[in-house]
């Protein structure tokens, strides 16, 4: 069983949007042709990423960035690299791509 959430052409290349799914609210960006979904929590205090909406990338759209205390996360899985959950990473959510659509995988 599949959850969509937003038609793949609705992403823009090194930016993420929130959608809230079954499994809760799931961050979705694309980097390079591939599509990668985090749950909306970080690793330190597991508070929503975002102080405003879709807000998640760092000023240069590298890495996805907690508001919170500024930790840093790369795109491509999750993993912390700056910040005080250093060497943590964002909980990887299953995604497919069907038919032009991002779905979320339920379990």
């Amino acid at each position: 069983m599949a959850f969509r959430l937003c038609a793949n052409a609705d992403l823009v290349e090194n930016e993420a949007r929130a959608f809230r799914s079954p499994a809760g609210e799931v961050i979705v960006v694309n980097r390079d042709g591939q599509t990668y979904a985090y749950q909306n929590s970080c690793p330190h205090l597991g508070i929503n990423l975002e102080f405003n909406p879709d807000e998640f990338m760092d000023s240069e759209n590298y890495f996805l960035i907690c508001s919170n205390h500024g930790a840093l996360f790369q795109v491509e899985d999750g993993l912390c690299v700056s910040g005080p959950c250093q060497g943590e990473s964002l909980l990887s959510v299953p995604i497919q791509i069907q038919d032009g659509f991002i779905e979320l995988i339920e379990q």
